[in-house]
């Protein structure tokens, strides 16, 4: 048996690297007595898994982890024991049990929801988002493990809009098609000719799909 478990990283933590956010997800468990599966070997560690890593400096309201059990439990008592465990700005949200042979989050993964708050809005954002979705090719220069690659985002990027002073934008995001928010801002105000400006970018929901439409990963 699995849990899996919705839980937020908050803007007071925004610097804590994916490692750090694991192994302090891993004291938590270790504090919280949940009967726990552990790995083999002389160096045994919790088998715990993240839907996907939240770059440094980004927020995530709705994260998912995965967390295997060693005996049945309901949802309330799993959430209750890590809540007690955990940090204020890193609370339990949700979570649910699943069967062992239940997808992992991360292989259902598809897009991820952002929010970019700006700093300043430069006059004329409104329109020059319409004109850059508009086109059909976004070139762009992607940063990869092999090197610098050019890439079309275009693809990538499902929809881009701006309430006020925040830019709401959905991205994929799985093991074929990646497109980062650094990558969409940085090519968004290089078409409008516009300095960019300084911004905090929170993941607000990780998504996968369903009958062709994106639904809330944790609902999969």
């Amino acid at each position: 048996m699995k849990m899996i478990v919705v839980f937020e990283k908050a803007p007071r933590l925004r610097h804590i690297g994916h490692l750090d956010l694991m192994r302090a997800m891993q004291r938590a468990l270790r504090r919280s007595g949940l009967p726990l599966c552990y790995s083999q070997g002389f160096n045994p560690h919790i088998l715990l898994s993240f839907a996907a890593p939240l770059s440094v400096g980004m927020p995530g309201q709705r994260e998912i982890m995965e967390v295997p059990i060693a005996r049945d439990m309901t949802a309330d008592e799993f959430m209750q024991k890590l809540s007690s465990a955990l940090p204020p700005d890193l609370p339990c949200l949700e979570c649910r049990p699943a069967d062992d042979r239940h997808p992992a989050p991360m292989a259902l993964l598809t897009a991820a929801m952002y929010e970019a708050q700006l700093e300043t809005v430069p006059d004329g954002l409104e329109e020059k988002i319409s004109a850059f979705l508009a086109q059909e090719e976004i070139p762009a220069i992607r940063k990869t493990k092999t090197g610098l690659k050019p890439c079309d985002i275009r693809p990538m990027i499902y929809d881009l809009s701006l309430r006020g002073s925040v830019l709401r934008f959905t991205l994929a995001l799985c093991e074929k098609a990646t497109c980062k928010p650094d990558l969409l801002l940085s090519s968004l105000f290089e078409f409008a000719g516009m300095a960019r400006p300084r911004a905090l970018v929170t993941r607000t929901q990780l998504l996968g799909e369903r009958d062709g439409a994106f639904v809330p990963l944790e609902t999969l």
